[in-house]
């Protein structure tokens, strides 16, 4: 972050048909700690969301973006934009795409290496999914 430039608390999000991992980070900080996963119907989504934007008043969203390996989009790319638009358009606050690919799959071997077992994993993956997705937002600002 350049000298004098202001810190913005960000959300970030692991969007998922099921859950949705959420995860806070402070942009001059560079750091992000994974904070909840909503698992919730999907008409209640943003209603469950808004309290969390609520308390943590954030100037911008990050949504990670879904794609198949080689890097073209699947039907889940679709609903994961979608979900972002919502966002943007519910809290008035601009939301940018990072590549999500592996991110759960490296929550999933870190939370085993932390000896969490696989059946303990399902809201913490998602959650840390979301960290690392905003770890990658942050990587992408140098």
């Amino acid at each position: 972050m350049r000298s004098g430039a202001t810190s913005e608390t960000i959300l970030a999000f692991d969007f998922g048909a099921k859950r949705i991992g959420i995860a806070v980070g402070e942009s001059a900080l560079r750091t992000a700690h994974a904070l909840s996963t909503v698992a919730v119907p999907a008409e209640q989504v943003l209603d469950s969301v808004a309290k969390i934007v609520a308390e943590w008043k954030p100037a911008r969203f990050v949504v990670g973006r879904p794609a198949h390996e080689d890097g073209t989009p699947h039907a889940m790319t679709a609903r994961c934009e979608r979900f972002a638009r919502q966002l943007s358009a519910r809290f008035r606050l601009p939301s940018s795409f990072v590549d999500e690919r592996y991110t759960s799959i490296d929550a999933e071997t870190a939370l085993r290496e932390q000896g969490v077992r696989t059946k303990n994993q399902r809201g913490q993956s998602d959650s840390l999914a979301a960290a690392f997705i905003l770890e990658r937002y942050f990587e992408s600002l140098t």
